[in-house]
């Protein structure tokens, strides 16, 4: 799917940026939290997979709400009901009568006033990573200014990634966006001025007025929003529906049952959860890994190691970029990744090689063309297994390719030279292997 068009809606007279992306008869409107970048959002694999299958068989609108993101930047504090005038607004933009509102973390509860307030354009309410009193995100006066402090000083750093998500603090890839996200959901003041209006939620005594159909779901060991927030509200909305899922991590698109979770709102508005959808084409696969790396490790010690792979991340983020290359995944020292033409997978793998050895290390890069399955989450097939074994065969690094891939980019200017056939794990007949260097 393709990145949606961002589009502006009036709320009055500020400009409220939305998206809307799936297809179907039942609407979702995504409730960010605390800040957000629709745009942005798209930018991270996990969160874009994560999105793509909560639009299967559904149409979502999602919104940065005034003074974040891509909407108004305002002067003045905006309150709760602002704030439903905006997600009105966005709905009437896209002629949507009644949808199912999804409120994330401090978006739950814009979301559960809205259902409450507007139970005539409510289908259902679905809650993750929610609360109803502030104080179940933060407890105390000292963690409150602590946090302040931090956006004060540090904002846009990434370094609040391990109140957020502690599975994925060794993710330099991760923590990049995490950044990235602070920096593009709001400015520092502007980060604090909500954080001010937030500090006052308490929606508690509206909750027991909701009459859509509600489903909370909550992480038990969260670190951002305490368990107890979503128990909460499971236990004042009637007939609210509680699901405890195990993880440490508040971002809901991070973790082993990201998938789930997206399942479990799906099979609560349609009775069936979402088919995971396999497409088979054809498709380059580059898979890269960085040469002797726990020797590095060992010689540079953690802190210098970690400012190398960072390194390392931003020239694999850089050069997929301008060789319009997909990642599908991190793989700790390397990546995976594939582009619908060889030659720009080839010119990829070529400038990635050369361009870390400024960091003192090597890359191996291996790249094959082939037929793969691929599913929103992931790539696999025959062809995927054949990259990863050539990239093993370039043992001290360089670029290796399959005569496939250099049958494709005659006249590319890459020199090959035949390696000959090589027996790769896992095959039955040899393959010839080709060193490629520009």
């Amino acid at each position: 799917m393709e990145t949606p068009e961002t589009r502006y809606a009036k709320s009055g007279s500020v400009h409220i940026a939305y998206q809307a992306f799936g297809e179907g008869d039942r609407a979702i409107v995504l409730v960010p939290g605390f800040v957000s970048h629709i745009e942005n959002y798209w930018s991270s694999p996990q969160f874009a997979r994560w999105l793509k299958r909560l639009g299967q068989g559904c149409k979502v609108v999602m919104f940065d709400k005034r003074g974040t993101g891509l909407s108004d930047h305002v002067n003045e504090l905006p309150t709760m009901d602002m704030r439903m005038d905006d997600a009105r607004a966005v709905m009437d933009a896209e002629g949507i009568e009644k949808a199912a509102l999804l409120g994330v973390s401090e978006g739950g509860s814009l979301a559960a006033l809205f259902a409450a307030m507007h139970p005539e354009r409510t289908t259902a309410l679905l809650l993750y990573g929610a609360f109803a009193h502030f104080k179940d995100w933060i407890p105390t006066d000292e963690l409150f200014e602590g946090f302040m402090h931090y956006v004060d000083t540090a904002w846009g750093s990434g370094e609040s990634l391990p109140y957020f998500a502690p599975s994925y603090v060794e993710d330099e890839a991760v923590k990049r966006w995490w950044g990235r996200f602070e920096r593009l959901g709001a400015s520092p003041s502007a980060a604090m001025t909500l954080m001010r209006m937030n500090r006052e939620i308490d929606i508690s005594h509206v909750l027991p007025t909701i009459q859509a159909p509600t489903l909370v779901i909550h992480r038990t060991d969260d670190p951002t929003i305490n368990i107890h927030g979503g128990r909460e509200l499971a236990r004042l909305i009637p007939g609210a529906r509680l699901i405890e899922l195990p993880g440490e991590n508040h971002l809901g698109f991070l973790g082993e049952n990201a998938d789930q979770i997206v399942d479990e709102f799906h099979q609560f508005l349609t009775g069936s959860k979402p088919v995971e959808v396999i497409e088979r084409t054809l498709s380059t696969v580059l898979f890269s890994d960085i040469v002797n790396s726990t020797r590095h490790l060992s010689e540079m010690g953690d802190s210098r190691w970690r400012e190398v792979i960072s390194a390392h991340d931003g020239i694999i983020d850089a050069a997929l970029a301008r060789f319009r290359g997909k990642a599908v995944k991190s793989l700790g020292d390397g990546i995976l990744a594939t582009f619908d033409g060889p030659g720009r997978a080839l010119q990829c793998a070529v400038e990635i090689n050369r361009a870390v050895r400024s960091l003192g290390i090597d890359v191996r890069v291996g790249v094959h063309t082939g037929e793969v399955e691929m599913t929103e989450e992931d790539v696999r097939g025959i062809a995927v297994h054949i990259a990863s074994r050539i990239m093993e065969t370039a043992g001290d690094g360089g670029v290796r390719a399959s005569r496939t891939v250099k049958d494709l980019v005659a006249g590319s200017g890459i020199r090959f030279d035949s390696l000959g056939e090589v027996n790769l794990a896992g095959l039955d007949e040899p393959m010839e292997v080709f060193a490629a260097q520009a």
